[in-house]
């Protein structure tokens, strides 16, 4: 497992080696995402010190949406990286409560600095044509609520 851990922090890194210094470059560690479903789950804990100590990016979108993406606790290896949390499932139309997305957040602050989080949905509405099992309007609220949970934890 870590040598093909290190391969898939090794390839990025030798391609971004020539990136310019004005480019930010973020990747997303996606779970799968068709009509709904998933086809990855557990922690990042397995490949948390080869990802998130040694993959040369400026961020990392991490699906925390549900318990199959296991504890922030992995994230203390990150370095001075953004994490962008990805607490607002794209899957399913209930919204979260927003008092618990934010006692999320504040846990993740644990291992990681308020200034360097960030809030998203946990993947986009779709990886695939067929979309996740949502309607537009759906979709809308879910944008809405992670505008609502930033703009009240990430205040002026």
């Amino acid at each position: 497992m870590d040598a093909v851990a290190r391969n898939y922090v090794r390839v990025p890194n030798r391609i971004l080696a020539e990136k310019p210094e004005d480019l930010t470059i973020t990747i997303h560690i996606c779970r799968g995402n068709f009509r709904s479903t998933w086809f990855s789950s557990d922690g990042y804990e397995p490949v948390a010190d080869i990802l998130f100590s040694h993959c040369n990016v400026d961020g990392f979108f991490l699906e925390y949406d549900s318990e199959r993406a296991g504890t922030f606790e992995p994230l203390r290896y990150i370095k001075d990286q953004t994490v962008v949390l990805g607490l607002i499932t794209s899957k399913f139309p209930e919204l979260e409560d927003k008092e618990a997305v934010k006692a999320r957040i504040q846990e993740a602050t644990k291992y990681v600095p308020l200034e360097r989080l960030c809030l998203s949905p946990q993947c986009g509405f779709s990886s695939t044509e067929e979309g996740n099992i949502m309607t537009e309007d759906q979709q809308w609220a879910k944008v809405r609520l992670v505008a609502e949970v930033a703009g009240e934890v990430w205040k002026d």
